[in-house]
Order: structure tokens, then sequence, then C-alpha cells
């Protein structure tokens, strides 16, 4: 990688040298064959910069960013000439706004030029004494969600006992040259985080890959894989990279590998014994350099036994399998609390808030705890975001913890409901002034202190709020006990 490099990059270019550009000035690099591919890459992944060769002018690219979310429409692109490009070429693409135009794809000083104007831009290209003071701010403020600098590099929060096992186990097979790799969890356990932290082990400049096999048809999920050549099939109109070609020497994850088509499974069983593959229609072997990492949230034993799931290929893929607990787990228990702080603290989900919401109530960390989590890590994120969302104070509780989304609508309705009905800032005077007075033993001179208020103030709000020794007060409203009773108005004790 080169000295100056941003976090992703997509190439839209089926040529060599624009791709090892992009793997020279970026971390991890995600490949397309024409611009249709590239928005749904890019639209998943919010790139820092997307790279195109000349071949498609700039109307096409105009075009793409049209068709590309409200996220893309800031992501600098920058066109890659051929050796034989004009300057006219150059000043066609220089009229387009935004657009940045290199003669070769070997203009790496150009390049390097263009990253660090980028950076400018977003702000991160400070002195390097705000840059570092950024940084340590920032660990300062999220390194105590994790357990060690791994986990940090790859966002894996969390300190249990089940935590700390899985990073010994990544550590383990990511030193050792095993391949491929199989990684099995539950849904939302945190399986690509896996991963990505055996890449950033192994080979950390190289790419990183992946491929969803639940997502694609069979036919799909081949093309994508191997690639084809022009008239392997219909509509197969030009070469076609495939996965495993731009994985390079990097990683390849095949995410939810048990949804793999049997046949295909064949196939891939053969790349993992001979290293090598051919594209769809082709003659010519190509080597395969990639680590293959496969992930399954089900039992493949079981989906053996259904005929779902190739014996062969689970055996070749379970050499030393990465076990993810789900948060139900009696040694993920503890995970639960600093995981929903650390989503508290790092959510951008509602930046306009005039209140951050800052943290969580007792009996709010104790429902989460409670919870059983079917969708695990995903869904214990999904639920402290829609809390922030729902909550009206600067802490989290009970009554903003919605674990069904169908009931987001009356969980707002009660949170206001219950703000308006039960609380006022009277009730809370008069209850902070009677308990100031039973804590002075009724010496009205201490407690007016104790207040911060004068003697005469005093005087008035008793009278005002008729207080005395047998007076009927409001029990102690905190947050806490607010969430008890959230939507009902404050009921006061019996005389």
């Amino acid at each position: 990688m080169g000295e100056v490099s941003i976090d992703k990059i997509v190439t839209i270019s089926r040529d060599a040298e624009v791709y090892e550009l992009a793997r020279k000035h970026a971390r991890e690099v995600f490949g397309a064959d024409d611009p249709m591919d590239a928005l749904e890459i890019a639209q998943r992944i919010n790139p820092c910069l997307i790279l195109c060769d000349y071949r498609f002018n700039p109307t096409v690219i105009r075009e793409f960013l049209h068709r590309a979310d409200n996220r893309l429409i800031n992501v600098p692109v920058v066109v890659v000439g051929g050796n034989g490009s004009t300057d006219c070429l150059a000043e066609e693409f220089a009229k387009v706004e935004g657009y940045h135009f290199l003669q070769t794809g070997k203009d790496y000083g150009g390049m390097e030029q263009i990253i660090r104007k980028i950076k400018l831009i977003d702000g991160s290209a400070g002195s390097e004494s705000q840059s570092d003071n950024e940084l340590k701010g920032c660990e300062q403020k999220t390194n105590r969600f994790f357990a060690d600098d791994l986990s940090v590099s790859v966002s894996m929060a969390g300190k249990s006992r089940s935590v700390l096992n899985t990073l010994r186990m990544i550590r383990i097979v990511a030193e050792s040259q095993c391949n491929p790799i199989l990684i099995v969890g539950e849904t939302g356990t945190g399986k690509e985080l896996a991963a990505k932290a055996i890449h950033t082990l192994r080979h950390p400049k190289q790419p990183f890959v992946a491929v969803n096999c639940a997502a694609l048809t069979a036919t799909l999920l081949e093309s994508e894989l191997f690639g084809h050549v022009q008239g392997a099939f219909t509509g197969a109109d030009r070469d076609r990279t495939g996965l495993l070609e731009l994985a390079g020497a990097g990683t390849l994850l095949l995410d939810e590998i048990s949804e793999m088509p049997v046949d295909l499974q064949a196939k891939l069983l053969r790349v993992l014994q001979e290293k090598c593959f051919r594209k769809v229609g082709g003659i010519k072997n190509i080597p395969c350099n990639a680590t293959i990492i496969a992930s399954s949230n089900r039992n493949l034993r079981s989906e053996i036994q259904a005929n779902r799931f190739r014996r062969d290929l689970y055996y070749r893929l379970d050499v030393s399998p990465i076990v993810l607990a789900p948060l139900r787990s009696p040694d993920r228990r503890n995970d639960i609390r600093l995981l929903a702080e650390y989503f508290l603290e790092t959510s951008t989900i509602c930046p306009q808030k005039p209140n951050k919401v800052a943290s969580l109530t007792k009996l709010a960390v104790e429902a989460l705890e409670k919870h059983e989590w079917p969708g695990n890590i995903r869904e214990l994120r999904n639920v402290i975001e829609r809390a922030i969302l729902l909550e009206t104070t600067n802490r989290i509780g009970l009554g903003a913890i919605v674990f069904n989304s169908t009931d987001c609508g009356q969980a707002s309705d009660n949170l206001t409901n219950g703000l308006i009905k039960g609380f006022s800032l009277a009730k809370a005077e008069r209850e902070l002034i009677f308990r100031a007075l039973q804590e002075t033993g009724w010496q009205k001179t201490r407690a007016a202190a104790l207040l911060g208020i004068t003697r005469a103030t005093l005087y008035a709000k008793v009278k005002q709020y008729h207080i005395g020794k047998n007076s009927c007060v409001a029990k102690d409203h905190t947050k806490e006990d607010r969430d008890e009773t959230f939507a009902s108005p404050v009921s006061l004790p019996a005389c």
C-alpha cells in the first residue's frame, strides 16, 4: 500500500492495472466490471473513492452517480486513462465538476495528490499533532469496550470469556497456514468481523472480498465467484473477472456457505484441493492464491444429514473452526451491557438531537440482560438505536427499550404521555424541598442552605406547596422509578 492511503476504493474496470493502482492506495478494494455492478457494491460499503477506467465516458459515470443514493453524491470519481488516451479526453472529463483524471494506471504520484485532496476536504488531513490528539481521544473513549488491539482494529467489542476465546482462536488460525477457514455462529454474532480480524492479521495490505451465497441464484453465484468468458452463456457479451481472481493474495469470504447449491459446492471443493479454477466457459487454469473463509449460521452436520451440504466439502473446511457464541450464552451475557454502551457511544443515528443520550438506566440494562436476543449483536444494535430515537431525556429508560419493532408507535406514545401526565417542575420542586427538610430535621435555615435558596424563599415554597411533616408527598421519581410506571400519572402514597 502507498504511503498515502484511504479506507475503501471501488474500481469499475476490467483492467488489472487499474485494480493494482487501487490496491496500492486502499486498505480494501472492491472490483466491479461495469457501473451497475459498482452501484450495488458502493451503496453497500460506502467507499471513499471510485476508480473508473476511461472506457466509461462522462455520461455513463454521471448516470451512475444519478442512480446512487445521497451517501454517494459526494464520493470522488477518478478516471484512469489508457496509454493511448488523449489530452482531449482528459479535458472532456475535467469539464465535469468533481472528476479527476489520471493519464495512466501507473500515475501513482497523481493518485497520491488526489487522495491528499480528498483527506483535506474530509477534514482528516490536519496537522499531525491534531490528528494524533483526535486519535488518542477516540481511543480513550472506546478502548474500554475492547479486549485488545486486534478487537479494536476490527471493532469487535466485548471482554467476556467467550470473546477472549474467539480472539485466541483467530490469532492461532491467522498465524498458521490454515486454508480454508470455517467460522460458525448464529445470525448477528459477528462472523464477518471475525473474518476481517483474520484478514487483518494474515495479509492486511491485500484485498478483502466478500460474497453472500444466499443473495444470488446458482448461475449468478458461479459467475460471481469464477468469472466468465464472452459467449459462455446467453447475455455474456464480455469477459468478467470473478471474485476469486479479484481477491488475489488476500481474502475471499463466502458468507452463509450452507446456502450454496450442491453442484457449486463440488466446484468449490475442486478449487480448494487444486488451488486453481477456470472461468465459466473458459479453458485456462487461473491460480487461486487467496485465503478462503467460509461462514455459516446453520449446523453443517445437520445440513449433511438433510443432503443439502456435501460431506467431503465439510471435512475440507472443518480443520480448526472458529465458533462465535450467541448473546444468550452464559459465557457472553456479561457483554450485553458493554455492547449496549458501545452502540450508544458510537451511534450516529440521530446527531441532530439537542441533548445527547449518554447512558442507560438500571432497569433498562436489566431488561436487555434478560432478553434472549435471537438476532444477537445485530438485534442489540437495532434496539439501542431505536431507543435513541424514542428517548426524550439523556438516559435510555425502560420505556424506550422496544424489542418488537412493530411496537414503536405505542412506545413513542407512552413516552410522550408519561412525561406530560406524570411529571412537572412543581412536583419535582415540592419533593426536593420536602426531602431537604427531612434531611435537616425540619430546620429551615439549614434546609435553605442545602437547597441553595434564601430562608424567605423556602418559607414561601413551603406555604405554596402546603408542605408539613405529615404531608402527602410524591415518591422519588428518579429515572429508574419512572421506568416502572412510565405511562401513568405519578401516584401519591395514602395519607
